[in-house]
C-alpha cells in the first residue's frame, strides 16, 4: 500500500521558488559538468569580503563569541547602524528602532509579517525585485503591481499610481536604485508617493540595499529627504551584502518606528531568534571600519557598465535604460520574440530566450518575467571585464542566429 501524500499548505502552492537562485543553481550545475558557462544571473559582487571584516569574524570565533545574542542583534551593531544612518544621511535613530536580521530578505519578511494580512493590498512598482510579491503573499496580503515605463527610465508616474490605489492599500515598497533596472525614483515621484502615504496612512518600505553603488555625483532623491514627516511610517531596509560583498554572511538591518521594530522582533524571536553572532561581529567591523571598500567597488563597476551598455545598444533591436545604480542592466529584448533558432526553437518570451541563451550560448541570465517585465532580460555586470567581453560576443552570435 502506498504511503499517503501529505497535503501542502495553500501558501506554498501560491508562490514560486526564487527564479534568480534557480538560474544560478542551473548555471553552476552545468559548470560542474564541465560546461564553460558565463554567469550573468547572480546578484552579488564579484569581490572578496574585505580582510578586516573577515578578521573580525575569525576573532569572534577565537573569542568564543558563538552563543545566542539578543533577538534584534547585538547593541554595538545596532548603534553602528544608527551612526551610519546619521553620518551618511542625517537621519537620527536609536538602537531600539533597529532590527538586525538574517539578510535583507529576512528583514522584508519580518516587516510583511508584522504589518500586513488578509485583505490588505501593498503597491509594488514593476519591474520589481523577484521576492517582493511572494513575501507579501506569504503574509496573506495581496501584492498590487504598478507598471513603470521604459520610456520614462522606469520612474513612477503619480497618475498611474493613483489607478492602483484602493481603500485596502496599506503600504508601498520602493527600491531605488532598483534591482533589476538600476533606475532611480525622481523627487517628483517620491513627493507624490509621500503625499499619498501621509494622507492615507500607508507604510512606506524603502529597500536601500544598493545605496552605495551609485553612478554620478548627484545625491539621489530619497523619500525621507523629500518629506521627513514620513519617518514615523517609513521602514528603511539595508544590509552589508552588496556594499561590503558579504552576501553569504547574511546580515541585513531595518530601521523604523519603534513599535514596528518591536513587532518585527516578536516575529524574529519565534523564527530565527538572532542572526549569526559571528556574522554580526563581522558586520560591525564593516560599518565601523574604513568606508573605502564600497567606493572602490563602485569605481570598478564604472568601466564595466560603460562597456556592457555600449555592447548591448550596438546590437540590432536592443534598447536599454542606463542604470544610475546597482550592478545590473535590463535590456529590452522583445524584438526577437516570435523568431526561431536554428533547431526550430521559438523564442516566445523572456523565459524561452533565457533558456536559449543558456543552452546555446552558455550564458546564464534572468528572464524579465521574474521581475514582472517580460520584454526584458537581466544581466549582472558584477563580473570581470574578460567575462563581459566574451559574454557579449556570445550574445551577439546567438541573437544573430535567430530568424
Amino acid at each position: 500500500m502506498d504511503a499517503p501524500i501529505i497535503e501542502l499548505a495553500a501558501r506554498v502552492k501560491d508562490i514560486k521558488a526564487s527564479p534568480t537562485l534557480a538560474v544560478d543553481a542551473k548555471a553552476k550545475a552545468l559548470k560542474a559538468e564541465g560546461a564553460d558557462v558565463l554567469n550573468f544571473s547572480v546578484g552579488e559582487p564579484d569581490f572578496d569580503t574585505p580582510p578586516h571584516v573577515c578578521e573580525a569574524g575569525k576573532a569572534a570565533i577565537d573569542e568564543r563569541f558563538t552563543r545566542y545574542t539578543p533577538v534584534p542583534g547585538i547593541l554595538p551593531l545596532r548603534e553602528a547602524v544608527c551612526s551610519r544612518l546619521s553620518a551618511d544621511h542625517g537621519w537620527h535613530y536609536q538602537p531600539d528602532q533597529v532590527q538586525v536580521s538574517c539578510g535583507g530578505k529576512h528583514g522584508l519578511y519580518n516587516m510583511a509579517q508584522a504589518l500586513f494580512g488578509p485583505g490588505d493590498e501593498v503597491l509594488i512598482p514593476a519591474p520589481y525585485w523577484v521576492s517582493y510579491p511572494p513575501i507579501i503573499q506569504l503574509a496573506g496580503a495581496t501584492p498590487v503591481i504598478v507598471p513603470l515605463d521604459e520610456e520614462s527610465d522606469f520612474d513612477l508616474d503619480p497618475a498611474v499610481l493613483h489607478q492602483y490605489v484602493s481603500p485596502r492599500t496599506r503600504g508601498i515598497i520602493l527600491n531605488s536604485p532598483s534591482n533589476p533596472t538600476g533606475s532611480v525614483l525622481s523627487a517628483r515621484a517620491l513627493e507624490a508617493i509621500g503625499k499619498m502615504a501621509l494622507e492615507r496612512g500607508w507604510a512606506v518600505i524603502t529597500d536601500d540595499i544598493y545605496d552605495t553603488i551609485v553612478y554620478g555625483s548627484d545625491k539621489l532623491p530619497h523619500i525621507l529627504d523629500v518629506d521627513p514627516r514620513l519617518s514615523e511610517q517609513t521602514l528603511i531596509l539595508n544590509g552589508v551584502s552588496k556594499s561590503f560583498a558579504m552576501t553569504g554572511w547574511r546580515i541585513g538591518y531595518t530601521a523604523g518606528p519603534k513599535h514596528i521594530i518591536a513587532a518585527m522582533n516578536k516575529i524574529q524571536s519565534q523564527s530565527t531568534s538572532n542572526p549569526s553572532s559571528v556574522a554580526q561581529r563581522a558586520a560591525l567591523a564593516a560599518l565601523t571600519g574604513p568606508q573605502d571598500f564600497p567606493v572602490a567597488m563602485r569605481d570598478a563597476f564604472v568601466p564595466r557598465l560603460a562597456f556592457i551598455m555600449e555592447a548591448l545598444t550596438a546590437m540590432e533591436g536592443i534598447s536599454c535604460v542606463r542604470p544610475r545604480g546597482s550592478f545590473y542592466v535590463f535590456p529590452n529584448m522583445s524584438w526577437c520574440y516570435g523568431r526561431k533558432a536554428k533547431d526550430g526553437q521559438v523564442i516566445a518570451d523572456s523565459v524561452s530566450l533565457a533558456d536559449y541563451l543558456l543552452e546555446k550560448a552558455l550564458l546564464a541570465t534572468v528572464p524579465g518575467a521574474a521581475f514582472g517585465a517580460d520584454s526584458f532580460i537581466r544581466f549582472s555586470f558584477a563580473t570581470s571585464m574578460e567575462v563581459l567581453e566574451e559574454g557579449m560576443k556570445r550574445l551577439a552570435v546567438a541573437l544573430g542566429e535567430l530568424h
